[in-house]
């Protein structure tokens, strides 16, 4: 009993508290650290593995406000990181390995510190799935694309390959015939899996072609996309499909493992909230992609950091 008590006291001795603890430095999270800051609440907001998140991944961001001619992805997550901490917001480079919700304060454990807080917003965001083959990590950026609403408009008049067959694969095929020459949709199988509106536009759209039985096997070019390899999945044969851009939709995975058991999710995974973007766990409220497989842009996760964190003031201000 002694050296239990020891270890839990030595434990405590080694935590760090904090009123309010922000995970991930991606848009919602430095939303709700600049938010957090400016109200006094001398947020630590802590990076995860991927600075600034999946926004540091995109070369040019055209579609977010104030910025008439585009910024870059990196750029923005810099700025924004730097608009919190001029505020008082504390800025860690360290990654949640563990979280215990099971009482108030909240833990946080990372590999070099622990720490508690009184109120939680998870902004841990989540990621597309990849085909990982040759060429797609190599050319993120560089006509590999996981977002048409965010990058349809660069290929306007020019061609482009979209995966997938589901609604999101199906939507954004549809979405890239406004800028596009040619789109072809390549899926794996001989059926949609998205539903029969959106195949029937799909089908009916002079500019897309659909390329069934399919799967991309390779994505070609030294700076920028210019072809992929498709290989019939029935045949085996495959064939070298010239391009300029390669829009991959085949799901997302939230980052919510850490959760698992603690609050209230769906059944892929997806944190659930309410309108308050409060979550089962009073004092625990989620921001960003973790919470939205819907829209998936960086002016939404803001916003819904922006209100994570007014919603944890008004909490700690009970």
């Amino acid at each position: 009993m002694a050296k239990a008590k020891k270890e839990k006291d030595a434990e405590e001795l080694n935590q760090e508290h904090y009123q309010l603890i922000i995970l991930g430095s991606g848009p919602a999270g430095l939303s709700a650290a600049l938010y957090a800051a400016r109200a006094e609440l001398k947020p630590l907001l802590l990076t995860g593995m991927e600075l600034h998140g999946q926004v540091s991944l995109t070369y040019l961001i055209e579609n977010y406000p104030g910025f008439p001619d585009g910024v870059g992805g990196s750029q923005l997550g810099e700025i924004m990181q730097k608009q919190a901490e001029k505020f008082g917001a504390q800025v860690l480079y360290e990654t949640a390995d563990y979280v215990d919700l099971s009482g108030s304060p909240y833990k946080i454990n990372t590999y070099g510190k622990n720490f508690t807080a009184s109120a939680l917003i998870i902004a841990t965001g989540a990621l597309p799935n990849h085909l990982n083959v040759p060429g797609e990590k190599e050319l993120t950026g560089k006509g590999v694309s996981y977002c048409a609403t965010c990058d349809g408009w660069f290929f306007k008049d020019r061609r482009v390959v979209v995966v997938g067959g589901g609604d999101s694969a199906l939507e954004e095929a549809i979405f890239i015939t406004r800028f596009a020459a040619s789109v072809k949709l390549v899926h794996r199988r001989s059926e949609f899996r998205g539903s029969a509106l959106l195949q029937e536009r799909a089908r009916q759209n002079p500019k897309i072609e659909l390329v069934l039985n399919h799967v991309i096997t390779a994505i070609h070019g030294d700076q920028a996309v210019n072809a992929v390899t498709s290989k019939d999945v029935i045949t085996g044969i495959e064939t070298q499909i010239p391009t300029d851009g390669v829009f991959i939709f085949i799901g997302h995975k939230p980052n919510s493992s850490l959760f698992t058991n603690q609050l209230d999710m769906d059944a892929n995974g997806y944190i659930r909230t309410n309108m308050k973007l409060e979550t089962n766990v009073p004092g625990v409220f989620v921001a960003g992609e973790v919470a939205d497989p819907d829209y998936r842009q960086v002016v939404t996760s803001a916003g819904m950091g922006a209100a994570a964190a007014i919603q944890a003031d008004r909490y700690l201000n009970k």
